[in-house]
């Protein structure tokens, strides 16, 4: 049996998945955690993929790994391989002027022509702004530019201060669907825009590395004898590795008409087609895949943290908000929660706060305030499945996956809200599953065909009355 890696460093943790490779049949799993907050050192997590690895029993019998990582946040790094500071993780909004300055600057149309997406704070370009304006000094030093999976995948190769191949910047590689969500890189050519990320960092005629784009199913390097992983072989295949979202969508295996909803820490509407997306509004970022598709995109801030908070508040688990959420009618009664609690990026609004609308002495029910929760948490979901159908794209039916999709009345509500067959996938770490994969891809030369079961297939049943009143509220906010 030849064995395969996939690693998913995420916001909150990392996961490092060991499969079959040629079945994708799960062999063994580890995990460690991250530290909170919305900039980091990057060296935890380099710490956290050993303690995960350590975790999964070790890495001297996989043949080749891939890193899948959370998309967007900056690494930058000084002529020397080091780390001038911690990384801005991709929910950091300190950003957001930036992000409105660059646009007024370039123009949006400008911005989706050239990158496939308006910019917003979660994007590299909009950081390496903030860095230039509140940061000059560290702007100054910056001399490459990494993405969260860039650097790990380099540091597997040996690479970085102390490395066993020395701090080579040259050697830093990405794939095309990180690249995508930088806001200086054209998906539908496969280019940088050097001139993109110049305006935004200020750096003029200064030369900035940037990581080698590897191509799908191509292979970034080999590890080199790390002495932190024992036994890891030096033939060992690093594959290209990819973003969070489209190494999700690698490992669901998600075709043309599937549209996947992730409810995790944030909330993701993503869909792969044959054609590049391009939207002038900047509601829908133009992404690329892992495999030579597109991968059209809407996130939200705010996902399985909105039930979180309610549960919280209710105090109950979120099995029982599910059950209370199922007492309640369509609609709540009323209540309409627009669940903007840690600001919002689609609709961008960094600054807002959730409100509660419709309160009477009738509504204002524990079951109602439950099923608002759920309404209100996939109603913005709605949203964004509208935006990524408006630009042409099918959705024959909805993969439901991260969290909260494996709650009944999450699964329920989404059928009433959505519109469209909702498939529920098995549970699984999808990220590191699509890492693995294309680890296998790298190692063998062709991507291999794993099977992914789905647990239930839930009919749409329409309740109109949740997208009419959630739509009549946000019209009065706005």
């Amino acid at each position: 049996m030849t064995l395969v890696a996939g690693v998913d460093s995420s916001t909150q943790s990392c996961k490092v998945v060991i499969r079959d490779a040629g079945t994708g049949a799960i062999v063994r799993q580890g995990r460690a955690s991250h530290p909170e907050g919305t900039e980091v050192d990057p060296e935890a997590w380099w710490l956290a993929l050993i303690e995960a690895a350590a975790d999964a029993g070790g890495l001297a019998d996989v043949a080749a790994i891939s890193v899948a990582a959370q998309q967007h946040g900056l690494v930058a790094l000084d002529e020397s391989g080091e780390v001038i500071r911690p990384a801005l993780l991709w929910n950091d909004t300190r950003s957001a002027g930036a992000a409105r300055d660059l646009i007024t600057e370039i123009g949006a149309d400008q911005l989706a022509a050239r990158s496939g997406s308006v910019p917003v704070a979660s994007f590299t370009i909009t950081k390496l702004r903030w860095l230039r304006d509140n940061e000059p000094d560290n702007a100054a030093r910056v001399t490459a530019v990494a993405l969260p999976h860039d650097w790990l995948s380099w540091r597997l190769r040996g690479f970085g201060p102390g490395g066993t191949n020395g701090a080579a910047l040259d050697e830093l590689t990405t794939d095309r669907s990180d690249a995508s969500g930088t806001g200086y890189f054209d998906p539908a050519t496969g280019e940088y825009d050097l001139d993109l990320l110049a305006h935004a960092l200020g750096s003029g005629d200064r030369q900035v590395t940037l990581p080698r784009i590897v191509a799908p199913g191509e292979r970034s390097g080999f590890a080199a004898g790390i002495p932190e992983f024992p036994g890891l072989a030096d033939d060992t295949v690093i594959g290209a590795g990819a973003g969070d979202n489209a190494s999700a969508a690698l490992g669901l295996g998600a075709a043309a008409g599937d549209v996947v909803i992730s409810i995790g820490t944030s909330g993701t509407v993503f869909a792969v087609t044959p054609e590049p997306a391009n939207d002038g509004s900047g509601t829908v970022a133009g992404f690329a895949d892992a495999t030579g598709n597109y991968l059209p995109l809407v996130a939200t801030l705010n996902a399985a943290r909105i039930l979180d908070s309610v549960a919280g508040l209710l105090g109950v688990d979120h099995a029982e908000l599910g059950e209370l959420a199922l007492q309640a009618d369509p609609g709540s009664g009323g209540l309409v929660l627009q669940p903007y609690f840690e600001g919002e990026r689609t609709p961008n609004l960094p600054d807002a706060t959730a409100t509660l609308f419709g309160m009477t002495l009738a509504s204002t029910t524990r079951p109602n305030l439950a099923r608002a929760s759920i309404e209100g948490m996939l109603s913005a979901l709605a949203d964004g499945l509208a935006a990524v159908t408006s630009l042409g794209t099918p959705a024959k039916r909805i993969l439901l996956i991260g969290g909260a999709a494996f709650n009944t009345a999450v699964q329920q509500i989404a059928s009433e809200t959505l519109g469209v067959t909702v498939d529920v996938p098995e549970a699984g770490e999808y990220v590191a599953a699509g890492a693995a994969r294309q680890a296998a891809w790298a190692l063998a030369g062709s991507l291999p065909d794993w099977s992914i079961p789905i647990t239930r297939s839930i009919p749409p049943e329409p309740r109109p009355v949740i997208a009419t009143q959630y739509a009549a509220r946000r019209h009065e906010t706005a």
